[in-house]
């Protein structure tokens, strides 16, 4: 079969078409599937929401992108293509109305994914091909980070932390490239949330394993500015080193970021900044990055 998943996320919206040649239940022998396509448009949803509401612009937009990814989708024989919206439908004042409005103008289901859904997806995704053992699953999305207790017979507890890395931007960085002091304030901020999200405990771990492009931004980053290959793991080291230069030489640190990720340049710190301060307080020495996570996850569990 061929079949698309669409990810509408709080900055970027993206077209996955895969074609699958085994069930989920093969998933731990390797990946039951190939990518074909992966086409990923940036909408900047996110900056649409004003006082908590997703403006008519931003459903006009998000539809928009929705229409032009299915189309595609289409061209390309997907036989079936699944929507689904992470933080920033589910956590807008008006999301079921605005869910209706973008589902009626694209004429297709939107699944806006609870919390505890989307750190399920994430996990089943990032078991793709390995068992991960006890530890805590971490994914730094733009509107939201999740965590995922993870034990030997699977994921247990979760949460979703309502800070991730284009939230923070819009919030705390005056320019494109946050300084040393704002990525200061943002550590901050996320730190009251985790004061606010009650008992950390379930979560605590030296070894984490981390999905998503906010995390492997970071990886991409080391490598640029190390001139070496891609780091399969980042650790509370390697991540002082980076804010270590943006205090030092910012402007190496801004072509180094532009270089490494161009389509991260605004978001790129502030993910960077979250998970420094999810490290500290968790106690993690390493995370290690998966290939597979959400979208991944929800092809396996919502469409096989």
């Amino acid at each position: 079969m061929r079949l698309g998943v669409i990810d509408c996320g709080s900055n970027s919206v993206r077209l996955v078409v895969y074609e699958v040649k085994g069930g989920r239940e093969s998933r731990r022998e390797g990946k039951p599937f190939r990518t074909l396509v992966d086409e990923k448009k940036m909408a900047g949803l996110s900056s649409y929401v004003e006082d908590g509401v997703l403006t008519a612009a931003g459903i006009d937009k998000a539809a928009a992108v929705l229409g032009d990814l299915l189309r595609l989708a289409d061209n390309l024989k997907c036989e079936h293509v699944g929507i689904f919206a992470t933080a920033v439908l589910r956590n807008c004042a008006n999301s079921r109305a605005a869910t209706q409005i973008i589902e009626e103008a694209i004429d297709h289901k939107v699944h806006v994914l609870s919390a505890k859904e989307e750190a399920h997806l994430g996990f089943v995704g990032a078991s793709i091909g390995r068992d991960l053992d006890a530890g805590t699953l971490i994914d730094i999305g733009g509107g939201s980070a999740e965590l995922t207790a993870l034990r030997p017979d699977g994921d247990h507890a979760g949460i979703s932390l309502p800070g991730g890395c284009v939230a923070f931007y819009a919030q705390y960085v005056r320019l494109v490239m946050p300084t040393i002091d704002e990525c200061r304030t943002m550590a901050e901020a996320f730190s009251e949330l985790l004061n606010e999200a009650g008992d950390l405990a379930p979560y605590r771990t030296t070894a984490a394993f981390g999905i998503g492009g906010s995390l492997r931004a970071v990886s991409k980053l080391l490598a640029q500015v190390r001139e070496s290959e891609k780091p399969a793991t980042v650790t509370r080291e390697d991540v002082d080193e980076l804010f270590a230069l943006l205090e030092r030489d910012p402007s190496a640190y801004a072509h180094a970021v532009v270089k490494a990720a161009p389509d991260r340049v605004h978001s790129l710190t502030p993910g960077m900044a979250i998970a420094r301060t999810l490290m500290e307080r968790l106690g993690v020495q390493k995370i290690t990055l998966c290939k597979y996570g959400i979208r991944e996850g929800y092809l396996l569990d919502r469409m096989l």
